[in-house]
């Protein structure tokens, strides 16, 4: 079975998925914990991905993964209470393929770290867009090299032209995801969760 398929996936085998909706769910006190990002690694303890804590916690009951750290919170069940994951580790070594990501509008603005891409303003999701370096009514297409996060008053500026016609510069030259893009990610991610930093050379 492949990483992206166990790790990636929302899949559950019919046990597991069983065992969560036959339980009685109960979290301490934030409602939100099994949506909490944890870190996968490698048998190596190389670091290869973010799941959801509900993620980690079937990979964990599975047998495919172990706990390596614990983010303080708790899943209530009838007659067990498990703590949840920050960081777990797969018991098998999995070879790693190139590493890339569906091209998505979340994924997009992860890659620029929803920042506006012309005028560097930092911004909620929400407040943001997607932009064509090349409008698509000049041929551009829907790739990771002519996607980029922009604000809505930067996307009402540049309109239907190229960025040297509205007298606009890109920050960065937009790539696809990469090893290096997704460690990066991660840490940023990790910035919240002391547990991460020894597993990201910090």
């Amino acid at each position: 079975m492949s990483v992206r398929s166990e790790v990636g996936s929302g899949a559950t085998s019919r046990h597991t998925g069983s065992l969560f909706a036959a339980t009685a769910v109960h979290r301490d006190s934030d409602g939100n914990s099994l949506h909490a990002p944890v870190l996968v690694l490698n048998a190596s303890y190389e670091p290869i991905n973010v799941c959801a804590a509900r993620r980690a916690l079937v990979l964990v009951l599975k047998g495919v993964a172990m706990t390596e750290e614990e983010n303080g919170h708790f899943l209530h069940a009838a007659r067990v209470a498990m703590r949840v994951p920050s960081v777990i580790r797969l018991l098998e070594y999995r070879r790693i393929p190139h590493q890339s990501r569906a091209l998505s509008r979340k994924n997009i603005l992860l890659r620029d770290r929803n920042m506006c891409q012309y005028c560097a303003a930092v911004l909620p999701s929400s407040e943001l867009t997607l932009d064509h370096v090349i409008p698509r009514s000049r041929g551009g297409s829907s790739t990771w090299e002519n996607l980029v996060a922009c604000c809505h008053a930067c996307n009402r500026r540049k309109g239907n032209q190229f960025p040297a016609e509205a007298g606009m510069k890109l920050m960065r030259e937009p790539r696809a995801f990469n090893l290096h893009t997704s460690r990066h990610i991660m840490r940023l991610m990790g910035r919240s969760d002391d547990k991460w930093r020894k597993y990201l050379f910090y």
